[in-house]
């Protein structure tokens, strides 16, 4: 890792060059922060279990079709992804209402929807990452009609296979966040990570949280939980 171009070196990862131009090496820490940047631990094999959880979900999504960054997992922490120029927009999948939207909304935690609530954040830190929706992405230059059109509906059926494979674990995918990016060629993939610190993540039968949240609730035991989390998707068939 010291050999190589550090490119960006965020709260919780690293991107790095390679020898090839067009890839990138995203390196995942153990480092974890909540409530920008407010709250902050260190979690001895945190990376690890994100990484593998991401590289897990990737591996899924290429199968079934969807074009992702991902190339391979070539490290315990790290990925080989090709190079893309990220998107500057979150965008938030909800097949549940949960969290600080369950209260802003006077739902209870956890309320299931009869559709899928997609929201557009967008990524600028400087500005609280603000919703925004697709007539302000556009008026921003960051996409046209006919690519947010497009993101939709990839992002579309992420869910579906996302749900799809957490319902066999026994895991509820409650939301998550998606990040797209352009290549070269200007095609839209899926990009960055999608991992318990990206999404809510709760058990099925019992609702209890397996993923970040156990951090800013305080509920401890996260790299347990992370873990509980990598082994039930490892053993869906």
């Amino acid at each position: 890792m010291s050999e190589r171009k550090l490119i960006f070196d965020g709260k919780e990862k690293q991107i790095f060059d390679t020898e090839n131009p067009d890839e990138v090496l995203i390196h995942f820490k153990d480092d974890t922060t909540a409530y920008d940047g407010l709250k902050r631990a260190v979690f001895p094999g945190k990376g690890a279990l994100n990484c593998n959880i991401s590289a897990l979900i990737f591996d899924n999504l290429v199968k079934a079709g969807i074009r992702t960054h991902y190339i391979e997992k070539v490290g315990e922490c790290d990925l080989l992804c090709r190079k893309v120029e990220m998107i500057p927009i979150h965008l938030i999948v909800r097949n549940y209402i949960a969290g600080s939207t369950a209260d802003m909304l006077g739902l209870e935690d956890g309320f299931k929807p009869s559709n899928v609530v997609y929201e557009f954040k967008y990524d600028n830190q400087g500005l609280g990452d603000p919703l925004i929706n697709r007539h302000h992405a556009v008026a921003l230059g960051l996409l046209t009609y006919s690519e947010l059109d497009e993101m939709l509906a990839i992002v579309s059926k992420v869910n579906d296979v996302l749900v799809e494979l957490f319902t066999k674990a026994g895991i509820k995918l409650v939301d998550y966040r998606i990040e797209m990016g352009r290549t070269e060629s200007g095609e839209l993939v899926v990009a960055d990570e999608i991992s318990p610190d990206t999404s809510r993540m709760w058990d099925a039968a019992t609702n209890e949280k397996l993923d970040k949240d156990r951090f800013r609730l305080d509920l401890g035991f996260i790299c347990d939980s992370y873990r509980k989390i990598l082994e039930r998707l490892k053993g869906v068939k």
